[in-house]
């Protein structure tokens, strides 16, 4: 029999530490933090370092002035999160696992002063065996965090980043450094027998209307399984299953079950598989679940497209759908401290605003349950990165043996937690991974392809686990990284990114948009502006003016301050910042509905358009984000609206806005 206790509840603490001093005082009988830099402070799990910090007062707002930089001594301690395990949750005669579902980054696990294990990785669970011997009793877990790598950054050479740890957390050019340290994910005791089930996956389609179903899970040789599929109204479909088949994949077909569908085209009609382990008297041992649904997809050719072209009009239950959306990034830097109802706030926003997909890019993690969950429900695609990014100085991914390995487990590991998900269609080996085989790193327009081994690795694992989605080896995936004008015309362009920014006016911006011939377009932005109040509220006790990069408000972002091109455009600089902020929001707005407009009217020549980038995690004077850090949609993301409400037919364009209002 196996019981599973949330951690979750208990009273946590924090301590921090000069490193490996600790080591010299923790003790058994009373866990002393009387030498600790920080002694014992309140903390909830899963949560930050700098979360609790932030509760107890110990540091500043990070998001105000340049209170980031501040933090940043918070790297250089160990961390230790606490608590005492309740006596009765041990069992002579049972196993007892310590499972963590996300440790951000590495360090050791003590139980009562002795280590029983150390970790590594933030993008893979862990799980520790607990010693259990004579009479159960009260327990002191300690979970200690090393200190962080120095740099994983946005610059530099992706070659060499080989610590597999969330990079945007060390600056982007839409955050500030912040490097997260903490338990950032579920965490749980599981007391069983060796009676479990393991490796609980699933995937599912559609065939001519009817449900396919794959199942695959390890169990002990001895046991059979039953495997039910059910709606609230009862079981669909059961059957007692042995391990051999559970290990070589059980498979359903011709399932009579109702469709999910995309939002805006039908129901998100969702079931739950269960697997339930039975002894030899038929007692329930263990048992498994997973929601899932029942879509087909196909990639079809474009309209015009050349042959070698890969394919981008996304067929969705038979039905040619163009992708709209945005690029997801997480909602603040230190994810472990955001809640289920701020995931389902800002996803219920781009439902509501029309959005049909989200590309969650590569230079951060996969995001916790509840965002698949929430995306099955609200009926959002899902377009998920393995954490590989670009770093400007080369862009190529590691190929050393170690990094291939450790890729792969992250890679086996995304796919067995997240392939039961319907709103999961492509699944991606990174963001804007460029280069050449022959050694050539810095990029020159080439994406990576699967020639390369990591990524060619990581491309037969997801075949052989999850073979009815598609696998992407980059975005964009090219053949070309961006789409040069001086190129339009000679099918080169299949998915690419950028632009990012307003060039010349936008008179020559929307005769780029109008001769566009690419497939699709994963990454288009434009900058704008934050709200006054925000921008007001963010710089706390430093300048806000003048906006240039002269002004260390400003120049944190300095990617995104145009107030040479309100010059340009005013014949003087803004004499106000609300000046300012008006006339950068409602450009962003027309040069972003520009583009949006031109991509879905030439549906099915192009298959979709996403933009870069979704949502603020930081609260920067001005960024590409559409949505503001308090979550409020800017101007861009009203009039996008109306755009991804219009429907994809050859008289769309009539109907379409051409302002800032309405």
């Amino acid at each position: 029999m196996k019981t599973t206790h949330n951690l979750q509840p208990l009273d946590w603490h924090v301590s921090g530490w000069t490193p490996y001093f600790w080591h010299f005082t923790n003790t058994t009988e009373t866990g002393a933090t009387s030498q600790a830099d920080i002694p014992d402070v309140l903390a909830r799990v899963p949560g930050s370092v700098h979360d609790t910090l932030l509760k107890a007062g110990i540091i500043d707002d990070w998001n105000i002035a340049l209170n980031s930089r501040k933090c940043e001594w918070v790297e250089n301690r160990h961390w230790i999160f606490s608590t005492v395990l309740p006596a009765e949750w041990f069992e002579e005669s049972m196993e007892h696992d310590l499972v963590c579902d996300g440790l951000d980054y590495a360090g050791w696990v003590y139980l009562d002063g002795i280590e029983i294990g150390r970790f590594k990785g933030s993008h893979i669970p862990h799980t520790f065996s607990i010693p259990c011997a004579g009479e159960p009793a009260a327990r002191r877990l300690q979970i200690i965090f090393d200190c962080p790598p120095r740099w994983l950054g946005q610059f530099g050479y992706t070659s060499q980043m080989t610590e597999w740890k969330p990079r945007f957390n060390y600056t982007w050019d839409w955050t500030a450094r912040l490097v997260q340290i903490g338990i950032w994910d579920a965490i749980h005791l599981v007391v069983h027998d060796r009676s479990t089930i393991e490796n609980f996956r699933c995937y599912t389609t559609l065939e001519d209307g009817y449900g396919k179903l794959i199942a695959h899970a390890t169990i002990p040789r001895t046991m059979r399984a039953i495997l039910s599929l059910n709606t609230i109204d009862g079981a669909v479909r059961s059957e007692v299953v042995t391990s051999e088949q559970l290990d070589d994949g059980v498979c359903w077909q011709r399932i009579m079950v109702k469709s999910w569908n995309v939002s805006g085209q039908g129901n998100q009609s969702l079931y739950t598989l269960c697997c339930t382990l039975l002894s030899a008297d038929d007692l329930v041992a263990d048992t498994q679940e997973r929601r899932i649904g029942f879509r087909s997809v196909q990639w079809l050719a474009c309209e015009g497209s050349s042959r070698e072209a890969t394919p981008w009009i996304c067929e969705l239950n038979g039905v040619p759908t163009f992708l709209q959306g945005v690029n997801w990034t997480p909602v603040r830097p230190n994810f472990a401290d955001v809640t289920d109802e701020q995931y389902r706030t800002l996803l219920t926003l781009y439902r509501d605003m029309g959005c049909n997909l989200l590309r969650v890019w590569g230079g951060a993690t996969l995001e916790k349950q509840v965002f698949y969950d929430t995306c099955d429900e609200l009926g959002l695609l899902i377009w998920q990165e393995l954490p590989l990014s670009s770093s400007g100085i080369d862009n190529w991914p590691p190929e050393d043996e170690e990094s291939i390995s450790q890729l792969g487990i992250i890679t086996s590991s995304y796919v067995e937690r997240r392939q039961h998900h319907p709103s999961l269609i492509i699944w991606c080996g990174g963001n804007e991974l460029q280069g050449g085989i022959d050694g050539s790193k810095t990029g020159g327009g080439r994406p990576v392809t699967m020639d390369h081994p990591l990524i060619a690795a990581c491309g037969l694992i997801i075949a052989k686990m999850d073979p009815l989605r598609r696998f992407l080896p980059t975005s964009s995936s090219g053949p070309t990284f961006t789409a040069d004008s001086a190129d339009f015309g000679r099918q080169s362009h299949w998915d690419v990114h950028g632009p990012w920014k307003l060039w010349g006016d936008e008179a020559e911006w929307e005769e780029y948009w109008n001769q566009d011939d690419a497939l699709f377009r994963s990454e288009t932005g434009a900058p704008g502006a934050s709200p006054l109040d925000l921008i007001t509220w963010a710089a706390g006790d430093i300048a806000i003016m003048p906006i240039n990069d002269q002004t260390p408000l400003w120049r944190r972002m300095s990617w995104w301050i145009e107030s040479t091109e309100f010059t340009a455009e005013r014949g003087h600089e803004p004499d106000s910042l609300s000046e300012y902020i008006q006339w950068s929001q409602e450009r962003q707005a027309r040069v972003l509905m520009i583009a949006a407009r031109a991509c879905k009217r030439r549906f099915p020549r192009c298959g979709g358009f996403l933009v870069w980038m979704g949502h603020d995690s930081f609260p920067c004077p001005a960024n590409t984000a559409i949505i503001d850090y308090w979550g409020r949609p800017k101007p861009a993301a009203l009039l996008l609206k109306t755009v991804f409400h219009m429907p994809t037919t050859a008289s769309m364009e009539s109907n379409l806005p051409n302002n800032t209002g309405g």
